[in-house]
């Protein structure tokens, strides 16, 4: 009897073994990768976390992991079933829900998952983020910043004129655009380049990241020149840079 008794307790082991086992699989990092942000395959009954948002056909969903009262300060991305965690920022109250694309955008015939987030809304403010992240071992794609842009890629020089407008001089990709603002919308300060960080907006189009920023004067401030940037992806990199700049003057 006590044989018997052994033998059932061994064999509900193995088989409790068993069901851990099949319960959550860990896909290997790269070498580039942080330990403890391992992706995991788990079932998705099983988290506790709130649904954001989710692609189209749903092989992308975004959860809210870390929340606060002033929004999200981490995210858990599933992709296909792996997932993985991000410190990644959501307010939850700009009125604009988060984008979420399953796509391949890097031109390899693969899919990727892009999130387009609105970080910042009030007036004279539209801040967007985006993130691209590689479907197979979850690892996200470097965006080349709007700071990173304006500083590499974008002169400007801003000079008042006589009859209170401005004369705005830019230069970008070789090229040079010169164009008087209306009004000077700020007399008694004084500003040599545009300012930038205002309005930030990513876009997706025909598998195409698209950025648009504009260049404003004053401390207001005032819009006077729109940058429609197209990016494209350099493999040697690994990351998304310039492909073309637009330069678009504001009317007044």
């Amino acid at each position: 009897m006590k044989k018997e008794i052994g033998t059932l307790l061994l064999l509900s082991a193995v088989l409790l073994s068993g069901c851990g086992t099949d319960k959550l699989a860990t896909v290997t990092q790269g070498s580039g990768e942080s330990p403890n942000k391992q992706v995991t395959t788990q079932p998705e009954q099983e988290t506790d976390a709130k649904l954001i948002k989710a692609s189209k056909n749903e092989e992308v969903k975004l959860y809210a992991t870390k929340e606060t009262k002033n929004g999200v300060k981490g995210v858990t991305l599933n992709i296909n079933g792996s997932q993985r965690d991000f410190d990644w920022k959501y307010p939850g109250d700009t009125g604009t829900e988060p984008q979420v694309f399953y796509t391949d955008v890097t031109g390899d015939g693969k899919e990727e998952a892009v999130i387009i987030i609105q970080t910042g809304r009030g007036t004279g403010l539209d801040n967007f983020d985006i993130h691209v992240v590689n479907a197979q071992d979850l690892s996200e794609i470097k965006v080349q910043s709007y700071e990173g842009i304006v500083a590499s890629q974008i002169e400007s020089h801003v000079a008042k004129n006589k009859d209170d407008t401005l004369a705005i001089t830019v230069k970008t990709q070789g090229k040079e655009y010169k164009f008087d603002y209306g009004f000077d919308p700020a007399p008694d300060y004084n500003q040599d380049e545009l300012g930038f960080g205002g309005i930030v907006i990513y876009a997706l189009e025909n598998q195409k990241i698209k950025l648009n920023i504009s260049g404003s004067v004053g401390v207001s401030p005032t819009y006077v020149c729109e940058f429609n940037v197209t990016y494209k992806f350099d493999s040697a990199k690994n990351e998304f840079v310039v492909n073309q700049i637009e330069v678009k003057p504001i009317e007044k």
